[in-house]
């Protein structure tokens, strides 16, 4: 069953939608990657790929628009307000998406899995690292996680070092880290076109260094930073991780 819905978030100030795949089961938000859209995995068939999980009822799958990611393709507006952008799109991730699957679920609180692809990979990180309280785990997949090559300046703002984990992890302490140091992060990358394991490395040894688990999968040469890829990798992860 698919079931989608949209309001204005004032966090974002634009129109946004979230869309649910399934009915039961362990709630997994996936983030599309760079400019996608909350439909982006149906259209590039990774529900098809989660059907087994879905018609048994492990999961239940939702997704949002990638609204930071566009901002970023797009250049929209200056640096500033791009990273402004990337901090208010992890509030209204917490503070309107969660809301909206804990009420879909009839629920005061889960714990939610976040998953993604290439920008997708660093949003699943982000919101995991940001809000332990809400997300248990985290499967990023053909990472990119420092996005400041993107902005095209080397200043940045308070905006950009908050949601940025490779950035502020390194400072992160008390209650916070303690309950990050109970969840899980899973760094899964080809090693084929496009692709760049190093990336994955440099996040497992920031979160390593905070004694954060955590686990880098080579899949190795022949596993390119596409779709194709990804289909394979999220169904072997989720059959992992939901109980």
């Amino acid at each position: 069953m698919k079931i989608s819905t949209s309001w204005h978030s004032e966090r974002l100030d634009r129109e946004v939608q979230m869309v649910r795949w399934g009915e039961v089961g362990v709630p997994v938000l996936i983030f599309p990657t760079a400019g996608g859209d909350a439909e982006e995995i149906e259209r590039f068939l990774m529900i098809d790929a989660l059907a087994d999980l879905l018609e048994a009822g492990r999961i239940k799958v939702y997704s949002c628009d990638s609204v930071a990611g566009q901002a970023i393709a797009t250049g929209e507006g200056s640096p500033a307000h791009r990273m402004w952008v990337m901090n208010q799109f992890q509030e209204y991730v917490r503070h309107e998406v969660v809301p909206a699957v804990f009420n879909d679920c009839q629920t005061d609180h889960i714990d939610m899995m976040a998953a993604g692809a290439s920008i997708g990979a660093f949003n699943a990180l982000a919101v995991t690292c940001r809000y332990p309280e809400v997300f248990g785990h985290a499967i990023c997949m053909s990472g990119t996680y420092d996005l400041k090559r993107f902005l095209k300046t080397e200043a940045t703002t308070d905006d950009f070092y908050y949601s940025s984990p490779i950035h502020y992890l390194e400072g992160l302490n008390g209650n916070g880290l303690e309950q990050l140091r109970e969840r899980f992060v899973l760094l899964a990358s080809g090693e084929g076109r496009a692709e760049d394991i190093d990336e994955s490395w440099r996040v497992a040894s920031v979160l390593g260094r905070r004694a954060v688990p955590n686990r880098v999968d080579s899949w190795g040469a022949q596993w390119h930073h596409d779709w194709p890829t990804w289909r394979r990798m999220l169904p072997q992860y989720l059959d992992e991780f939901a109980d």
